[in-house]
């Protein structure tokens, strides 16, 4: 009886571990798995996944994962491949627009220095007008199709306050000719950060140009010690959800007849691309677009 009892002791022993080292050696499996499809999701590789173990149900599981990955790396190329050939025709029509546009214009020029009716005159302003949206469109455009298809900016040490600085004087006759005078508050000290500094020339002239077409008539700008970029000014025509809609490609609101709705979609999209963040938000008529450029170790 008792030889019994310590044969089924043992035999319970040798079951608890091999239950273990399986238990042990799925888990592990399971780790490589993990491990595995998080790298092929987020590299560019042909390699599968592969497992140390020889377990039928995890090499099992592993292979039609791995069927998954095919199917998902094939799917990828042929986005990849779609996007950069949209992007090319939308680079070629913008091009190949230019060309009549400039004919366009070029005969408008000519008919607005002949003797014409009121009316003609009329028309003429109203066809102008147009030709002026579609040639900014075209541009606008043309930038943004270029600009999508730069994976990153080379960035280098920019002093952000001198590069506001240059940007707002770069815009002095144009909130002279509109009669704003701005309020600007800046830190005493250089603001140093690692960017593009032609990106970040452009994101302000995007912020700072959007702000003349829907201010009614004042603009502050302010930059704290941290480098936190504020350009507030009063827009009556925006509401918050037109706020929130700012960024969005071709969104334009009504007081902006002239806007090709891309200038703000590229501010945000050369924002991102070099680490910052940008937002705005619009509170009792009044519009504030908030930049931010973290300080990378």
């Amino acid at each position: 009886m008792e030889f019994w009892l310590w044969s089924l002791c043992s035999l319970l022993i040798c079951v608890t571990i091999l239950l273990v080292c399986k238990i042990h050696v799925l888990k592990k499996s399971a780790e490589e798995i993990s491990d595995a499809f998080s790298d092929r999701l987020h590299t560019e590789t042909n390699t599968l996944i592969d497992i140390s173990s020889r377990d039928p149900h995890m090499r099992r599981l592993a292979e039609k994962i791995n069927c998954q990955l095919r199917i998902l790396r094939k799917e990828r190329r042929r986005f990849l491949q779609g996007d950069l050939q949209l992007k090319e025709a939308v680079t070629d029509i913008c091009h190949d627009l230019r060309t009549p546009l400039t004919a366009v214009c070029g005969y408008l020029d000519l008919l607005e220095q002949e003797e014409v009716s009121a009316s003609v005159r009329h028309s003429l302003s109203v066809i102008r007008n147009r030709a002026d949206a579609l040639t900014e469109l075209t541009g606008e455009l043309f930038h943004y199709s270029l600009l999508a298809s730069v994976e990153e900016e080379k960035l280098e040490p920019v002093d952000l306050k001198a590069l506001l600085e240059e940007s707002l004087a770069s815009f002095y006759g144009a909130m002279k000719q509109r009669k704003v005078v701005p309020e600007i508050s800046m830190p005493g000290l250089p603001v140093k950060r690692m960017l593009n500094s032609t990106a970040a020339a452009r994101i302000f002239g995007n912020i700072l140009s959007n702000a003349l077409k829907y201010s009614g008539g004042d603009l502050q700008v302010s930059m704290d010690e941290e480098g936190e970029i504020v350009f507030a000014n009063t827009a009556p025509e925006l509401t918050p959800v037109m706020a929130g809609r700012l960024f969005d490609r071709y969104y334009t609101v009504e007081a902006g007849e002239n806007s090709t709705g891309l200038g703000l979609s590229i501010a945000r999209l050369l924002t991102e691309r070099m680490g910052g963040e940008i937002s705005s938000r619009c509170i009792d008529g009044k519009l504030r677009i908030t930049l931010r450029f973290p300080q990378h170790s």
